[in-house]
């Protein structure tokens, strides 16, 4: 249900659409519907959204918005991004709540994985 006034949908820029569906399919489990060859939206993934065919990269140095996941296993989610073809940026750290990651998949996005579990 769209909920008046809220944050409803997000979308990012992506070089290689086929690339991204699949790096979030491998780590994450989501499915997607294409829209034509330069866009595909997922649903069901705590904020719908889409990836659009751009050359460009959303990333926190150029002041994108940082999307965060959430891991009860952070370590074997980093293992899952690496595997995928996803590159780590900021290794693990503490913060007062818990730790977390920042990685880019395989398009240069930039993005962090946190948790609250200590191990």
């Amino acid at each position: 249900m769209n909920k008046h006034e809220k944050i409803n949908y997000v979308e990012f820029p992506a070089k290689d659409i086929g690339v991204v569906k699949h790096f979030f399919s491998a780590v994450f489990g989501w499915d997607f519907v294409d829209y034509g060859p330069e866009y595909a939206a997922f649903s069901n993934e705590g904020l719908d959204g889409g990836f659009f065919k751009s050359e460009s990269t959303a990333t926190i140095e150029k002041g994108s918005a940082l999307i965060v996941f959430y891991s009860r296993e952070l370590g074997a989610t980093q293992s899952k991004i690496e595997a995928a073809g996803g590159s780590i940026v900021k290794p693990v750290f503490s913060f007062p709540g818990g730790r977390r990651f920042h990685f880019c998949d395989p398009n240069g996005n930039e993005y962090a994985v946190w948790s609250d579990v200590s191990v």
